[in-house]
């Protein structure tokens, strides 16, 4: 019986080529969100499906999807999939680690210089003719180097960020579950609590999954504990920051600005109150966004479908 494939965005036609060979591939043929009507009605056949964080795979979707076998999720994170009811169903469900993590932490680093040096402001200013010569305090922003840097969320991404921080001889606290004795005998890393971070850190980066406890975890007592001159990065997730208290936070002078690669819904609104503010820079979720990466990341969707479908165990299992 031929097996049937969904693929919920618009992938290069030649990476799902290796899909061919074992069933039908269907696919999303555009580069917005694939609706939820036509997810449920392509589930309803679907042996595979292959998903980006935008698509909800929950209990109404699983409960119609008889045949499938496995979502693989083109992300390192699956907070938009219930992995209880994909167990309850017999569904495996698949990320993609440790592909991106140099390319994530790249770009979490390169937020957070651009927030302190003021990059994207700066840039503007000169696209918009307000450059007339040269002045001592001219879009000055803040020093990086020897600074020290609070990571919240020391899993592989934050061991690379940290180890991008240490090149600039910052000092680099972090918070996490458990301690990292590894990390901190390579990089010098102190363990710290939450609320110690907060206080002594002069960038804080949250790099943490989106959990019960990390929901709304910066909040705003958070931002009231961390210094006036404290610039905020979130490459992590979107919901786990109040956007209002931030929003107030910057606004008040409480924190110095901030660089967001995610957001609480997705794409965020251009009318955004925090979109209004010079100090933000603002991204459109793209941590992983270089080819090569992305590239990799589906082929490796690809091989655990491969795998699942064929009657092997998939390369990187969740669930």
């Amino acid at each position: 019986m031929t097996q049937y494939i969904f693929v919920t965005r618009k992938l290069p036609e030649n990476l799902l080529d290796p899909l061919r060979s074992i069933g039908v591939v269907d696919m999303w043929e555009q580069d917005s969100p694939c609706p939820r009507s036509v997810l449920l009605e392509k589930a309803k056949k679907a042996d595979a499906l292959l998903t980006m964080l935008s698509d909800r795979v929950d209990e109404e979707l699983l409960q119609k999807a008889k045949k499938l076998k496995i979502v693989a999720n083109l992300a390192v994170g699956y907070d938009n999939i219930d992995l209880e009811a994909s167990k309850k169903y017999g569904v495996t469900v698949t990320n993609t680690p440790d592909v991106l993590t140099d390319t994530t932490a790249d770009l979490t680093f390169a937020l957070l210089m651009a927030a302190a040096r003021r990059l994207v402001e700066a840039a503007e200013y000169v696209k918009e003719g307000k450059w007339t010569g040269w002045s001592p305090f001219l879009l000055a922003g803040s020093d990086i180097h020897h600074k020290t840097i609070g990571i919240v969320g020391m899993g592989k991404i934050g061991e690379a960020v940290a180890r991008r921080a240490k090149g600039f001889d910052m000092e680099i606290l972090y918070h996490n579950r458990s301690k990292k004795p590894d990390v901190e005998k390579e990089l010098g890393a102190k363990y710290c609590t939450f609320d110690e971070l907060l206080e002594k850190a002069d960038f804080v980066v949250n790099l943490t999954p989106l959990t019960n406890e990390t929901k709304n975890l910066f909040d705003e007592e958070a931002f009231k504990k961390m210094k006036t001159s404290a610039i905020f990065v979130n490459a992590g997730r979107g919901a786990s920051v109040d956007e209002n208290a931030l929003y107030n936070a910057l606004k008040t002078g409480e924190i110095a600005g901030c660089g967001l690669d995610v957001f609480k819904e997705e794409p965020i609104d251009s009318n955004h109150p925090l979109l209004s503010l010079k100090q933000v820079v603002a991204l459109p979720h793209i941590g992983s966004a270089s080819r090569e990466t992305r590239i990799k990341m589906i082929e490796l969707c690809v091989e655990n479908i491969q795998r699942v479908l064929t009657g092997e165990k998939p390369k990187t299992a969740v669930v």
